[in-house]
């Protein structure tokens, strides 16, 4: 009987002393009245679930969602995750907060961004609001680097449909940072992770929504063009892996095809995964297979040596 109690007394001590989950922190992603190309105002965001999906819009105040992995699994890799929503919402449930989840599974820390919607009330400068967002998303995880037990040259950047547009857009259009950055930490992102993504503004193959949304009702050829990101891939674009489904209707599949192709024109390393079926905005899980895309991005993950600890 003493050894009985003696032998659950260590065990106790041993539940209670292992260290607790990380539960996700919820930050500004600036610093109180520091948002740049922001116009003052009442903040009018608003949450909606119906469907069971998240839908948050009006956002103008822009946040970061922190998960860190045990530090067990982590491995020093992160990723900011935009999710989807047109540049209309931000589709912040199964497009991120349950992305984030499964990442700390791997060992990857994960940021959840809750970017700034264009919105002409809010911004002299709407275009360029979202990649704002995402650049100091950036910033803000190698900033915090050492904090979060993350190697700041493994962190990645992805998104979900038009939020999969301002990943590409971060992965191509960083050289110049168009937030305040006086120690020039870089604002490139070391690889992408593009799901069902807007890519091109192209009139056969473009989501004439998210553009419209992004660059308002009479966006130039020019405009159109420097956020037709399959026209900005050079040799220096970060590593890209893709998903898509053959079937999606408002976004077609050549959105990734054209910026896969893109990038093997320019030797940057990329793998890309089209399903017969699937439609838009499936999140993790594409129910007409039984194929997981996350385990395929675990294993290019793997394969590129960004799992390892």
């Amino acid at each position: 009987m003493l050894r009985y109690l003696a032998f659950l007394s260590a065990a106790l001590i041993l539940v209670y002393a292992a260290p607790a989950q990380n539960k996700p922190m919820e930050l500004d992603l600036y610093p109180a009245n520091q948002i740049p190309n922001n116009i003052p105002g009442a903040n009018q965001e608003k949450s909606d679930t119906s469907g069971g999906i998240l839908r948050i819009s009006n956002i103008s105040r822009p946040t970061l969602t922190v998960f860190l992995p045990d530090a067990s699994k982590a491995n020093g890799t992160a990723v900011v995750i935009c999710p989807g929503g047109g540049y209309a919402i931000v589709a912040a449930g199964h497009e991120g907060y349950d992305v984030a989840k499964k990442f700390n599974e791997m060992g990857v820390a994960a940021f959840v961004l809750k970017y700034r919607l264009p919105n002409a009330k809010n911004q002299p400068d709407p275009s360029i609001a979202p990649l704002q967002d995402a650049q100091q998303a950036l910033l803000t995880v190698r900033q915090h680097a050492k904090k979060w037990h993350i190697n700041p040259d493994r962190v990645g950047i992805m998104g979900f449909s038009a939020g999969g547009h301002l990943a590409s857009t971060g992965g191509t259009h960083y050289d110049k940072a168009l937030v305040s950055n006086p120690a020039n930490i870089s604002v490139r992102p070391n690889f992408m992770v593009l799901i069902y993504p807007v890519i091109s503004s192209g009139t056969t193959i473009g989501h004439a929504g998210s553009f419209k949304n992004l660059l308002g009702e009479n966006a130039s050829a020019g405009q159109l063009n420097n956020y037709s990101n399959e026209l900005q891939v050079n040799e220096t674009t970060p590593p890209a892996f893709l998903v898509h489904a053959s079937d999606d209707g408002a976004v077609p599949p050549d959105n990734s095809i054209v910026f896969y192709h893109a990038l093997i024109k320019n030797k940057v390393p990329a793998e890309m995964h089209i399903y017969q079926s699937g439609g838009h905005g499936f999140g993790m899980h594409n129910p007409t297979t039984k194929d997981a895309w996350m385990n395929r991005l675990k294993n290019w993950m793997d394969r590129n040596g960004w799992l390892k600890k």
